[in-house]
């Protein structure tokens, strides 16, 4: 029933903006709304780090309202990264995590190709005061240089559900596309050689769905790496078995597989943070 009487609501404040949008008034009033939502902060402290972050729809707000509870194992992995590090935030989103770790005093290079997420994403690192810590990377990673599309499961801020010149999802199954964005992908590789990005110490990686193909562009890069905390899906068997396989013969070691209890049902219970660290 509240369902139905929030949906309600959208069709009728949608019926009511799209009837006066095209008067005077009407534009003023957008323009105010759309400079409230942009401008609406809130603050999040973690273990006594200060963050503030960018809130203009329900996605973003409900991540950085469950900042400290939807991936603690993802906290507490940064919170052992080594100060001056190097970290790569592949699939970085609107940088809950970019921004959590710079504030740790690492430095982080932070991969998002969505459009839709990159304003907030700039805008989280500006509030923060981590411009000369975090560089965006706004080009998607994969196993070689390629020209495709970035196809996008939605296009709100703070939005997921996209993989880069595939059709498929986090778990492997066809995605339900609704924005296709053509660009170009590069490998880890290229990152490093064509891009004279620096070499990773630490890479984190959540791209739903072709986490083992970027691993697989990046062998070379693996050699020097300490740490992974990379997204698999137990069910997708071609990401997860090409992965590990990928990440043993890099010298890596599992060292755990986690997510919460609230991700034991729905369409992530199969989906875990897995916890990589080199082998001495």
């Amino acid at each position: 029933m509240k369902h139905k009487l929030i949906n309600l609501l959208k069709f009728v404040l949608r019926s009511f903006f799209s009837s006066i949008s095209s008067t005077k008034i009407g534009s003023i009033i957008n323009e105010v709304i759309n400079d409230d939502l942009m401008n609406h902060v809130i603050s999040v402290n973690h273990q006594e780090t200060q963050l503030k972050f960018s809130v203009p729809n329900r996605i973003t707000r409900w991540r950085a309202d469950t900042f400290s509870d939807k991936e603690p194992e993802t906290l507490e992995w940064i919170d052992k990264i080594f100060k001056e590090s190097i970290l790569w935030d592949i699939g970085a989103n609107v940088g809950l995590y970019s921004c959590y770790a710079a504030k740790q005093g690492v430095r982080v290079f932070a991969f998002e190709p969505s459009v839709f997420n990159l304003e907030i994403l700039s805008r989280n690192i500006f509030l923060n005061n981590l411009t000369e810590q975090v560089t965006i990377v706004p080009l998607p990673l994969t196993d070689k240089l390629t020209f495709s599309t970035l196809n996008m499961g939605n296009t709100n801020w703070g939005g997921a559900l996209s993989t880069f010149g595939k059709e498929y999802g986090h778990d492997g199954k066809q995605m339900n596309t609704v924005f296709k964005l053509p660009t170009i992908g590069l490998s880890m590789v290229d990152a490093v050689n064509s891009l004279n990005i620096p070499q990773p110490d630490y890479i984190k990686m959540d791209v739903d769905g072709i986490e083992h193909l970027i691993l697989k562009g990046g062998i070379s890069i693996l050699d020097k790496v300490k740490g992974i905390l990379i997204e698999i899906n137990d069910n997708f068997t071609e990401q997860s078995e090409n992965a590990n396989l990928i990440l043993k013969e890099a010298g890596f070691l599992l060292i755990e597989k986690r997510h919460e209890d609230a991700f034991s049902s729905g369409q992530a219970k199969y989906t875990y943070n897995q916890i990589w660290a080199k082998v001495a």
